[in-house]
């Protein structure tokens, strides 16, 4: 925090410049509308500034605006169905909150999220307002208190989208580039530590986890580049299409590796050539920068596999279905070289692969949604119970809060919270002694007002602009604006028992919304990860009846093995991590098999189905601990019926190997997790 302060880099300073400069403008238009409030314009551009990139910006400034507005309009219908019964009013807005707190968990994108999270808000802070001055509460008031909140958050999204436009433009196609630069340098490195006989268990899984964390990165910050050009909707597609690829990836390069470490004895001297040949080219790949270079070596390696191939009769079925997956693997590079290369510039030929799909669980988003109601209602009881205005702070921020951070997990949330209080403190600090002091002395004039408040935001636009210190900055903005609440009137701001009474609220609030997340933590991990093998089991069972089905299966796994990837970090034996990656790996195999049979033997092949349903039932029992012959005896059912049908093939052959390898890998994942359990 202090080197952020004192020694802050340029970007940083940039960052700052750009939010102290989008403030402005919104306070300016804000006060020149004679808008009630509009320090809410301030707070909006603030959560604006959060990431600072040109097409994030305006994502998310769309996402604030149709939040806003449909936030506004429940507002409206609420009271003018229930002024007269305001506890009725306060639990169907306890009902509104949980609900859209609930559908925040069911996505991924934190723009999303924040469109959610401002539906709830716009409406919670319309009926408060208007219930707080029930004397004066009618129609013409109810939609006045409406337009005047949903203005200030409307202005306050196009500053800070005209700001990040306008101002040293960020855009997000250079960290989009940055991060697909990352997981293809993290996805080859893997690779090269999968096929190293050397390798250990905790170096393969700390990888993994970069990996997926990367691509989760990849996957948000994809749909934001649509907004920015001509150009945008193809990047989002290269983003996406590289995801897939580096999902494929890690599907097919598990297989050599559980391979050495687990069946030794299974590796003759072609398939030790094979791995060699891919270890080492893996390695050049890897070691180099130039793009060029890296797209030349995985054409020479595809050729000379594709050549040993045609020159060579392997020994077994099961050194042909190797043989195979080694080229499976070459293509998969290919293409993902070419993605990242189109995210530079454009490539027609590339397929248009769909974003990855967030895991939706219902009963995660229930408690979601319960915690955040619970937060609500603790913070209504405390007004009903006290009558204080102050106290509607109790249920505004925190609802905020607790739908932004509900996705953190506990340990990360506990450091972010503490340091949100810290930077609330500050801000009563900051707002008492400096800015109210300094504009009580003033002469009211815009221009002061802006001076005096710039350099408190700058500090806290510092701290924002860098992850770690993001809470810091965070709670200390969005309270000094409450705190300050820059208007015509600024009379009750000047009134010392309004500002400590509010900052009590906020403080409290936060405190709330600290044991809250406490107590209320959630379904177990063990649901968690049972619910999500479940889940894939269905998946698994529905693949064939997809048009593109590889690229369906990979969407709907990749928030999968992210989440299951951070479910199991504590875990020692990682067995959890290895059946995800097992998971992903039956999904493609059961693609290619279907191709093949069905090239073989034609659609009509009902022992294929019956297939599918065993692999899918064997992969369900190994997410137990437990293994049986139903697999194995499927898989010579299908095996002798396309013998019938075709007779001896080295696609047979292939098929056959594939059975080996399958029924290995049940094995080894229903032994792992029996033993972690």
């Amino acid at each position: 925090m202090l080197r952020n302060l004192f020694l802050p880099e340029k970007q940083a300073v940039i960052f700052a410049l750009k939010g102290v400069i989008a403030m402005a403008m919104a306070l300016t238009i804000a006060l020149s509308l004679n808008l009630d409030r509009p320090y809410w314009a301030l707070v909006s551009a603030v959560f604006l500034q959060m990431r600072p990139e040109s097409g994030l910006v305006v994502e998310k400034a769309i996402c604030q605006i149709v939040g806003t507005i449909i936030g506004g309009l429940f507002g409206i219908f609420l009271l003018t169905q229930f002024m007269s019964y305001p506890y009725v009013a306060l639990g169907v807005l306890t009902l509104w909150l949980g609900l859209n707190s609930a559908l925040s968990a069911m996505v991924r994108q934190a723009n999303f999220v924040y469109a959610f999270a401002m539906a709830a808000v716009t409406s919670e802070i319309i009926v408060l307002m208007v219930m707080a001055s029930p004397t004066t509460a009618d129609s013409q008031a109810v939609f006045n208190i409406a337009q005047a909140r949903v203005s200030e958050i409307v202005i306050g999204s196009i500053c800070a989208g005209v700001v990040s436009h306008m101002f040293w433009p960020v855009k997000v196609k250079d960290s989009l580039q940055m991060q697909a630069r990352s997981v293809i340098n993290q996805t080859l490195q893997y690779l090269v530590t999968e096929l190293d006989r050397t390798g250990t268990h905790e170096n393969r899984h700390k990888q993994i986890d970069g990996i997926m964390a990367t691509l989760g990165m990849v996957s948000e910050d994809s749909s934001a580049a649509s907004y920015e050009g001509p150009k945008g909707p193809g990047r989002t597609r290269a983003a996406n299409q590289l995801a897939q690829k580096v999902l494929s990836l890690l599907a097919l390069v598990q297989i050599f590796g559980r391979l050495q470490r687990r069946h030794a004895e299974l590796i003759t001297p072609t398939l030790s050539q094979l791995l060699d040949k891919l270890r080492e080219a893996f390695g050049r790949i890897a070691e180099s920068s130039d793009f060029e270079y890296c797209l030349e070596q995985v054409k020479i390696l595809r050729r000379d596999l594709a050549e040993y191939r045609a020159n060579n009769e392997p020994e077994s079925p099961f050194e042909l279905h190797m043989l195979n997956v080694g080229a499976e693997i070459t293509a998969e590079l290919t293409v993902l070289l070419r993605a990242f290369r189109a995210l530079e510039k454009r490539d027609s030929t590339l397929l248009n692969a769909p974003s990855m799909l967030t895991y939706r669980d219902p009963l995660a988003g229930f408690v979601v949604g319960l915690r955040t109601s619970v937060v609500f209602l603790i913070g209504a009881c405390i007004w009903v119970g006290t009558g204080s205005t102050a106290a509607l702070m109790i249920m505004i921020l925190p609802v905020i809060f607790s739908i932004m951070l509900a996705r953190l997990p506990l340990m990360i949330l506990k450091v972010v919270l503490k340091r949100l209080l810290l930077g609330v403190i500050v801000a009563v600090v900051v707002a008492a002694f400096f800015a109210l002091n300094l504009l009580s002395q003033s002469s009211g004039q815009l221009e002061l007002l802006l001076l005096i408040l710039a350099g408190p935001y700058f500090i806290g636009l510092l701290l924002l602009a860098d992850r770690q210190t993001l809470p810091y900055g965070l709670g200390f903005c969005i309270p000094f604006s409450i705190l300050v609440s820059p208007s015509r009137d600024m009379t009750r701001a000047f009134s010392i028992d309004y500002t400590v009474s509010s900052a009590m609220a906020i403080f409290t609030g936060v405190c709330i919304l600290f044991w809250v997340f406490h107590l209320i933590t959630g379904p177990s991990v063990q649901l968690l990860v049972h619910r999500i093998f479940k889940t894939t089991y269905q998946d698994l069972l529905e693949i064939s009846k997809h048009a593109s089905p590889t690229a369906w299966y990979n969407r709907r796994m990749a928030d999968r093995l992210l989440r299951l990837t951070n479910y199991d970090q504590g875990s020692k034996s990682r067995a959890v991590t290895d059946l995800a990656l097992t998971a992903l790996n039956l999904g493609h195999v059961s693609i290619r098999l279907r191709s093949i049979c069905e090239n073989l033997a034609g659609k009509q092949l009902s022992v294929l189905d019956n297939w599918q349903r065993a692999l899918a039932n064997a992969f369900l029992l190994a997410s137990k601990g437990k293994c049986d012959e139903g697999f194995t005896s499927a898989s010579n059912a299908l095996y002798d019926e396309l013998y019938k049908q075709v007779g001896d093939s080295n696609q047979l052959e292939a098929i056959q190997g594939m059975f080996i390898r399958l029924n290995m890998s049940f094995e080894r994942s229903a032994e792992a997790i029996a033993a972690q359990r």
